[in-house]
């Protein structure tokens, strides 16, 4: 069963996945054939959005999409997977967003980003959005919208009193962390915890230093992905080790989204966030194990059958 539901709000990005499954990526000037493909709905906003409103929540969206047949659809997934859309605005004249991704047989995956309309979310649709906002636990925001909205939301949820959590991908080094200061959590993969602070992050030390330098500007806690060597939860005190869950990759794509989402859920549900990071890795390795990125994400019932 789910947990005692909460409310959660993402502000931030829906694409349209374009899969290409491949034996392997050709080089410069180079065509070769590829064995599937499949299309699907992603981006990094609705990923989480669905990953969390399977899980039990109650999510909100704050989004564009375009005026073509994708944004059309877009809002449809989002209605199926009990989302809502009172606040997803179509754009005129501009394309919904896509992203390009090719899998390899590994699982590991490379994605393009086209935003569309998604570079049409302002601070003044935040604004809009606010009464509906203000009534949620967790607010979720990533970097494929414009960095002032982020920026716009986590000042305004900090003077309400209201969790946030970022994840700041895919990462830009335009991104002001001293526009963060009042953020909940802040949770980059080790890869862009380096792009984001000019730090290194080869060794456990290094992480904790680079997590804690954005710390002593104004963020609250840090937690870093490692891939296959689970997350890390820094704060000024102390760290928190989460290890990772071993499983048989088939499709990583989607599988950070999986971890962002679910963690924003169970802290919604009232588990403290080293429960709630623990719980999270799980899901997150339960998505890996299917095809696809939405379609990968388990309920509560399929997650109680799934077994390592």
């Amino acid at each position: 069963m789910s947990e005692s539901q909460g409310r959660i709000g993402v502000v931030g990005s829906n694409m349209v996945d374009l899969v290409t499954y491949t034996d392997r990526m050709p080089g410069p000037g180079e065509t070769i054939e590829a064995p599937e493909f499949e299309l699907g709905f992603g981006g990094k906003g609705a990923n989480q959005a669905v990953a969390a409103s399977r899980l039990g929540s109650s999510v909100m969206m704050v989004t564009c999409v375009g005026d073509d047949m994708f944004g059309q659809q877009q809002i449809r997934n989002f209605q199926e997977n009990g989302i809502d859309t009172s606040h997803v605005h179509r754009v005129e004249g501009k394309s919904s967003g896509v992203a390009p991704i090719f899998v390899e047989p590994s699982g590991e995956n490379s994605i393009l980003i086209i935003k569309g309309a998604n570079a049409s979310l302002s601070p003044d649709l935040v604004d809009q959005a606010a009464p509906a906002l203000e009534g949620c636990d967790a607010i979720l925001m990533q970097l494929e919208v414009p960095l002032a909205v982020n920026y716009h939301t986590i000042a305004w949820a900090a003077s309400k009193g209201i969790t946030t959590i970022l994840n700041p991908a895919p990462a830009s080094t335009e991104l002001d962390v001293a526009q963060l200061a009042g953020l909940s959590f802040f949770c980059p993969n080790e890869t862009e915890l380096a792009t984001l602070t000019g730090m290194p992050t080869d060794s456990d030390d290094d992480i904790i230093a680079a997590a804690r330098n954005l710390i002593a500007q104004g963020i609250e806690q840090v937690v870093v992905t490692l891939g296959g060597r689970g997350a890390r939860l820094v704060t000024a005190e102390k760290v928190e080790e989460i290890a990772p869950v071993k499983v048989a990759p088939v499709d990583t794509t989607g599988a950070g989204d999986a971890f962002i989402g679910s963690f924003a859920h169970y802290l919604a549900s009232g588990a403290d966030a080293p429960e709630a990071l623990r719980k999270a890795a799980f899901y997150a390795a339960t998505s890996i194990t299917r095809r696809g990125t939405q379609k990968s994400y388990l309920t509560p019932e399929e997650l109680e059958r799934f077994s390592l």
